[in-house]
């Protein structure tokens, strides 16, 4: 027996009826765009976003399966909760005649699906264009290539006079697991110019950014002359030390606020900017040294900077040819200095090679090289191999000996 049951309603009911017809379109607002409005804004780049319209559809499929553990498992007599029966049994399996064989058969492949998943582009992207494929090229490609992208963007809030950002001009990673990064902001276009280094410089700020925090600094460093370097303790991450346009070196502690805790007198001071500092392992981690390009190294101590403790003069002196020195060092011959590098594995050791032990001028100056032409934008020792060391200008990068000076062992063209 089937029940029926109608509803009726009346047509009114159901409200005003719609009706569609073509017309033209009409412009209710009209918002006028304004480009000064973009200095408030920081573009998100890079900017991702996916959309998936379509059902995810794979070329192949792929099945369960299982494995029984009677055949190629663990015998039945064998309990793994006992370690000593597991190893009796591998070593014994070690040992058979037909286990090199049968391992040589498995790994061929193994091999090759490793292979196979290695060729295989999980992240390519299909359909997005003209693109010749490794089959079509003639070579394959079974590791996938090196590559980088852009994760955060820390952006200078000072201005100059020119109306562009200060350049960077050094930087340096806190030692507890880089989670900060120190940046000196400096331009030295006064060179160019012929300024002096004694007229008022405009104020140029560093900073301090947290990695996590790329919007705002996390300390504004306020120097009274703008930093060409700045460099953190290796052992404490709240020390830092700086060398200043104007070649005067300061100590800064990021919990002592935005100005240096004490600078070095001008007088005292380099007469070049302080192109590089770096400290040293002593026993006090106090200490570090600095270097310009007026052929001098001094060596300081960040408890008593109104004198270095030490002064080096960047020049061989001229030699006869028994090699003994027959003038004494002077200023004006000395070379300048534009990197540092300092192993503490080798204490007493600092292109030039120096030994800061030395008594004479002669002793500490141990070598030089003829690296390049132009200056030594960079200097790195090998942590592996200690006598040797890198060193990049003009356009092409060597490695170095200490017992060859001749000639470099390897360069780029």
């Amino acid at each position: 027996m089937e029940i029926n049951y109608i509803y009726t309603k009346k047509r009114s009911e159901f409200g005003k009826q719609c009706f569609f017809a073509d017309t033209t379109h009409f412009i209710y607002q009209d918002i006028p765009s304004n480009p000064s409005l973009n200095v408030n804004y920081i573009p998100q780049n890079p900017a991702d976003r996916g959309a998936q319209c379509a059902d995810v559809q794979a070329e192949h499929e792929y099945e369960s399966r299982g494995m029984n553990h009677t055949e190629g498992g663990w015998p039945k007599d064998i309990n793994l909760a006992e370690v000593e029966q597991t190893m009796r049994y591998r070593k014994k399996v070690e040992k058979d005649d037909m286990y090199i064989h049968t391992i040589l058969q498995v790994s061929h492949t193994m091999e090759h699906c490793i292979l196979q998943n290695n060729a295989v582009e999980i992240y390519e992207e299909y359909f997005s264009g003209p693109k010749t494929s490794a089959v079509e090229s003639g070579t394959s490609t079974f590791v996938e290539k090196s590559s980088s992208r852009t994760v955060n963007v820390f952006r200078d809030h000072s201005v100059s006079h020119s109306g562009r950002a200060y350049p960077a001009a050094h930087l340096s990673w806190s030692p507890n697991g880089g989670s900060r990064l120190a940046v000196a902001q400096c331009s030295l276009e006064f060179q160019k110019n012929g300024i002096s280094r004694v007229g008022v410089p405009p104020i140029v700020n560093s900073y301090i950014w947290e990695i996590e925090n790329p919007n705002k600094p996390e300390l504004v460093l306020t120097p009274p002359s703008p930093l060409a370097c700045l460099e953190y303790n290796p052992k404490d991450p709240h020390c830092l030390v700086s060398g200043s346009r104007n070649g005067r070196v300061a100590f800064w502690d990021t919990r002592r606020g935005s100005l240096p805790v004490d600078q070095s007198a001008l007088e005292v001071s380099h007469r070049d900017p302080a192109s590089c500092v770096n400290w040293i392992a002593s026993k006090s981690g106090n200490e570090f040294f600095s270097a310009s390009t007026d052929g001098q190294v001094k060596w300081w101590d960040t408890r008593r900077l109104s004198e270095p403790l030490e002064t080096l003069i960047l020049d061989p002196g001229v030699k006869s040819a028994t090699g003994v020195v027959t003038e004494q060092q002077c200023l004006s011959r000395a070379l300048g200095a534009s990197s540092l590098e300092y192993e503490p594995t080798i204490p007493t050791r600092i292109v030039i090679n120096c030994n800061r032990k030395g008594k004479t001028p002669t002793e500490k100056l141990v070598s030089q090289y003829q690296a390049h032409i132009g200056p030594v934008y960079s200097l790195q020792r090998n942590p592996s191999f200690l006598k040797n060391f890198l060193t990049v200008g003009d356009w092409t990068a060597r490695i170095w000996s200490e017992d060859i000076r001749e000639s470099a062992i390897i360069w780029t063209g």
